[in-house]
């Protein structure tokens, strides 16, 4: 198992250098993704490494596109493109368990599992990321009532199909990469585990993720302290339920999706 660590650790170190570098992680992020990068490439093997990478290398590509564009709706956001140590743990910290929990007690129930976290934290990021782009305004899940560009759990059509073309490069990868047979079956798996993970991210941004209000601007934001330099005050949801919880919970409900649908197919296979 050291053995295939310390490998593990070169080849997220130096992502994880070049990812500081491009200013996609901060300080922290480095720490977390050293952390989640060694124990997933290391314990998981290098097909589950190559799918923490593309989500990775992906969503970092993604925050830099536009960004003079997406700059009003990133106001809005808790965080910045620069991704920190709690938001590392919150994208992949989940995948690294599972890769540990394979480690211990090896089972096929664990990849699917950690395909369909995979799909959800790069369908999200990928809505995220280009569904601030939509022409069109985005309508809150609960109630469809258009809002502001950024609002959180608003949806739109633009970003619900980037979410699905997200997870379902990942189920591909996953098929492929893992010689999963069929493929086509892990490419639906990781699309609609992928769409169940964020649209369930955006159900929790929408009614109990806490949000604050800016006085001075006048409007809703995650951040405690707005861009403005004005410290906020929470108008809804629970204190503890910030952006990384909610897509910690999110991860996990794709997840659970991937290995339902997995079962779902062979049922059928022997039916």
């Amino acid at each position: 198992m050291t053995q295939q660590l310390i490998p593990a650790f070169m080849v997220s170190s130096g992502i994880a250098s070049l990812a500081y570098w491009r200013q996609s992680l901060s300080r922290s992020g480095v720490v977390g993704a050293l952390l989640v990068g060694t124990l997933t490439f290391g314990l998981g093997g290098w097909f589950w490494g190559l799918l923490l990478g593309i989500f990775f290398i992906s969503s970092s590509l993604l925050s830099h596109f536009k960004e003079s564009e997406k700059r009003q709706a990133a106001e809005k956001f808790e965080k910045g493109h620069r991704r920190d140590f709690g938001q590392a743990m919150a994208n992949g910290g989940l995948g690294a368990l599972i890769a540990l929990a394979n480690a211990l007690i090896p089972s096929p129930a664990w990849y699917y599992l950690f395909t369909g976290v995979m799909a959800t934290v790069t369908a999200d990021t990928w809505a995220t990321e280009l569904g601030t782009l939509s022409q069109s305004p985005p309508r809150l899940i609960t109630t469809g009532k258009p809002v502001e560009v950024g609002t959180s759990g608003g949806v739109s059509l633009l970003g619900t199909a980037v979410s699905m073309v997200g997870g379902l490069i990942i189920g591909l990868a996953a098929g492929l990469l893992g010689r999963r047979k069929p493929v086509w079956q892990l490419t639906l798996i990781g699309a609609f585990s992928g769409l169940a993970g964020s649209l369930f991210d955006s159900l929790l941004g929408a009614t109990v993720q806490q949000i604050y209000y800016c006085d001075q601007c006048q409007k809703d934001t995650e951040r405690k302290l707005h861009r403005c330099g004005q410290e906020t005050r929470p108008i809804r949801g629970y204190a503890w339920l910030n952006n990384d919880v909610v897509n910690l919970l999110a991860s996990v409900v794709g997840g659970l999706t991937a290995v339902a649908l997995w079962f779902f197919f062979r049922s059928r296979k022997k039916a």
